[in-house]
């Protein structure tokens, strides 16, 4: 969340909305289609998330990227979103604000059942649409693990899996990882 005033035209809804939510009292508030989300995870939403950010940790330094859950902004949209775990490069992260989707090298929703759909068809086909490279789709309920790549407008062309917990996934270039997901 920035830090810095920000200036709004009154007659730019848009601007208004994601100016508001920016100051609303909580960890994770976002704008999905146009609908306020305010969320807490679980220990089990959470404890998913960091399993996957302890296995980025020695790739994100070899990368010189950060992995966070900070927000991203989908421009022209009533949307705004707080992903669980996002990839982005170190110098993006340091003073940075909300980002665009674009300038993720991944980007990783754990699914609640609260909210499952909402990660499972809106935000992929909004991360897809607004250029994030790779989504990473880790639904608790199904207890699957699915990896989208490129993408465009339209969705993402390329899809591996779903695939059962306890199966790796590959996450490609430029992680050249292999996801263990045995303790999701």
């Amino acid at each position: 969340m920035s830090a810095q005033p920000h200036s709004y035209a009154a007659d730019d809804p848009e601007k208004a909305l994601k100016y508001a939510i920016q100051h609303v009292k909580g960890d994770r508030t976002q704008i999905v289609e146009g609908v306020i989300q305010t969320t807490v995870p679980t220990w089990d939403h959470e404890n998913v998330a960091d399993e996957i950010r302890e296995q980025l940790g020695p790739t994100l330094r070899k990368l010189g990227c950060r992995a966070g859950s900070g927000d991203l902004d989908l421009p022209g949209s009533s949307n705004w979103y707080v992903p669980d775990l996002a990839v982005v490069p170190r110098e993006l992260a340091k003073g940075g604000g909300a980002l665009v989707p674009d300038q993720t090298l991944l980007v990783v929703e754990v699914t609640s059942e609260s909210n499952g759909d909402t990660d499972r068809i809106a935000k992929r086909r909004r991360y897809a649409e607004y250029g994030a490279p790779l989504y990473l789709l880790v639904d608790r309920q199904e207890r699957t693990c699915t990896l989208f790549s490129e993408p465009s407008r339209l969705g993402y062309a390329k899809t591996d899996g779903p695939r059962p917990f306890g199966t790796s996934v590959h996450l490609p270039a430029p992680f050249a990882l292999e996801l263990d997901t045995s303790g999701f």
